[in-house]
């Protein structure tokens, strides 16, 4: 049985496709509950990465997401969302043998996290898993350019477009995953003249990650917002906080109150309780 698009995830596709040429989207991932509630007010779209493999499970790439720790976290980003449009990535090995194994992962996310839509990596060649799932009526977001997923059979990250037959293929990326009923598709890793041309001929809106300021929206990894990355920060990423530092010092600071014995105080201690009268 195909699954019931929700209003709710119609409602909140639809606006981020109708935000196409006007203001930015504002997109970020989210991983788990807190964060998902902090960022809420503040976003248009929240992005349950396979990014969380490397983020918060020491991977040392995307490959290591699995269903399971998609769907974990999908189900805590959705806890703590009001309003943003909430899409869980289809990790690596879900979706690239066939339309019918892509469209058999699409529904268990959808069904068991109750997200809005869902994300895989490839144009052309994944066009038809992109309508297979379109048609069952789970909402699609692409992803082309540099895709995260295929690092290992391209021998690292890799910016693309820089050739005449890059752009080409990456135009033909473009069309095909717009053709196949995407709502909007993830542009990442491309020089910013071809990211900003792939903008103007979509229909669909693009989000732009190492891409151009001319995309619909941008998305970033929260982790990497917020100074918390521990390895190399990409070259496309602004840091808008140093959490790094803050949390080194509170646990630096908690050490030395610990071992001074001056944590816990009587503030933090419960005691006898005294009899009323």
């Amino acid at each position: 049985m195909a699954p019931v698009l929700s209003a709710q995830s119609h409602a909140r596709t639809e606006a981020i496709r109708s935000a196409k040429g006007g203001e930015p989207v504002v997109c970020l991932t989210a991983y788990t509950y807190p964060v998902a509630k902090l960022l809420d007010p503040h976003v248009d779209l929240l992005l349950v990465g396979d990014s969380v493999a490397m983020v918060l499970h020491g991977h040392e790439n995307t490959l290591g997401a699995t269903m399971d720790m998609m769907i974990l976290h999908g189900q805590a980003v959705m806890r703590g969302v009001r309003n943003a449009c909430v899409v869980v990535d289809m990790p690596a090995g879900s979706y690239e043998d066939s339309a019918e194994q892509a469209l058999a992962c699409a529904k268990r996310i959808f069904e068991e996290t109750h997200c809005h839509a869902v994300k895989l990596e490839g144009g052309t060649e994944m066009a038809d898993r992109i309508a297979a799932i379109v048609k069952a009526g789970i909402p699609v977001m692409g992803h082309i350019g540099l895709q995260p997923q295929s690092v290992e059979k391209e021998g690292g990250y890799k910016i693309k477009g820089r050739t005449d037959e890059s752009a080409a293929k990456l135009l033909a990326d473009a069309r095909a995953v717009e053709q196949a009923g995407a709502f909007s598709v993830v542009i990442e890793g491309t020089i910013e003249p071809l990211a900003a041309e792939i903008t103007r001929i979509l229909s669909i809106p693009t989000i732009g990650i190492g891409a151009s300021a001319a995309c619909d929206g941008q998305v970033l990894v929260i982790d990497d917002a917020i100074g918390l990355t521990i390895d190399r920060v990409p070259k496309f990423v602004k840091e808008y906080a140093d959490l790094r530092n803050e949390i080194a010092k509170a646990a630096m600071s908690y050490a030395a109150e610990v071992r001074a014995r001056a944590f816990p105080t009587a503030d933090h201690v419960f005691r006898k309780q005294t009899p009323k009268g």
